[in-house]
């Protein structure tokens, strides 16, 4: 049986039917600066041991600073939160330069009014195809706020809606 091709532009038209939850992973660089990315490949992998996972892409200039912590922090990022997912998504060196947030116990950034906030060593790097795959060993977690969550779906990104 022979893989089929796929069309990347398909690929990506027929995924973006998929919603996902928008989460900024930070961390402090070598010389103790906040660093970040956004992803929306955050995913739960298991209970016991607690594991997380995600998948920054393998040219992320921000990847290389957050492995190199050797941990990090998913915050999930509330609807009200587009400005800060857009800031510390952009290319640039001062990503934090307006972002208001604290360093955790566990000598993370946590962005303040995230829904929660997640704390991980780094378990493991795999390769995925474009991205790398992130397993990661949760530290500690807390939930700040009951709030809409943002999604992206379709390029765009939202809020929840309850169906009635």
């Amino acid at each position: 049986m022979s893989e089929a091709t796929i069309d990347p532009a398909v690929f990506r038209q027929v995924l973006g039917s998929y919603p996902t939850g928008v989460c900024a992973i930070t961390a402090l660089d070598a010389e103790g600066r906040p660093a970040g990315m956004v992803v929306g490949t955050f995913t739960s992998v298991s209970l016991d041991p607690p594991l997380v996972g995600f998948l920054p892409d393998k040219r992320s200039s921000s990847w290389p600073q957050i492995e190199a912590a050797g941990r990090f922090c998913v915050n999930v990022l509330g609807s009200d939160q587009q400005d800060v997912c857009r800031q510390i998504a952009a290319k640039g060196a001062d990503k934090f330069a307006s972002i208001d947030y604290a360093i955790s116990e566990h000598n993370l950034p946590v962005i303040a009014g995230a829904l929660a906030r997640i704390e991980c060593t780094i378990h493991s790097v795999s390769e995925a195809g474009d991205p790398w795959f992130v397993l990661g060993n949760v530290l500690g977690m807390e939930t700040a706020r009951d709030e809409d969550p943002m999604l992206f779906h379709r390029g765009r990104y939202g809020g929840f809606a309850e169906l009635a």
